[in-house]
């Protein structure tokens, strides 16, 4: 629970700052790719090794992930639909056949079709939320912070003690 939440404030933090805005869209569209896939799969192995592989918001991508699982239950009747589809296609037939004699592939639950129906559309959605994130997070940065740091009491509150403490500590022990 502890990282979770360090997840989140670190998150936060960084939504607050003036770093790179690309980590943080690419976390939380990464998080899209997560909530549409199932728990235990090879689809989230996969997520989560490039999660930690390449520079990217942890906290991003799990809370958008959290979301995520919700807003997927929505969209399970239309992946089922899309994922039929696909999976009824004659021209598939071969590949998937093909595809679930292979070792582990069967272990990405291809063959049922909400697996299959979320996937295709969280991989169509995640470019699009890239952006849309990444356009999110300048805007919040331009309107909110840019505002909140010009108020009298953000420029009161850094010019205490505990604020400079808080500023040591943090580039002490992060």
């Amino acid at each position: 629970m502890t990282l979770l939440l360090k997840q989140i404030f670190n998150f936060l933090k960084l939504l607050n700052s003036d770093t790179d805005t690309n980590p943080l869209a690419f976390g939380l569209s990464l998080g899209l790719i997560l909530g549409f896939a199932p728990f235990f799969s090879i689809q989230t192995a996969i997520v989560l090794l490039i999660v930690f592989v390449f520079r990217v918001q942890l906290g991003a991508a799990f809370l958008s992930a959290f979301f995520f699982k919700f807003v997927a239950f929505l969209f399970d009747y239309p992946s089922h639909l899309l994922g039929k589809s696909v999976l009824e296609a004659e021209a598939l037939r071969p590949l998937f056949v093909s595809m679930y004699n292979m070792p582990f592939v069967p272990m990405t639950r291809f063959n049922n079709s909400i697996v299959m129906g979320s996937m295709i559309v969280s991989i169509l959605l995640f470019p699009i939320a890239f952006y849309v994130f990444k356009s999110l997070i300048i805007a919040y940065r331009a309107a909110v912070v840019a505002r909140f740091k010009g108020t009298k009491f953000w420029k009161a509150f850094t010019a205490t003690k505990f604020y400079n403490w808080y500023l040591k500590y943090d580039e002490l022990y992060g």
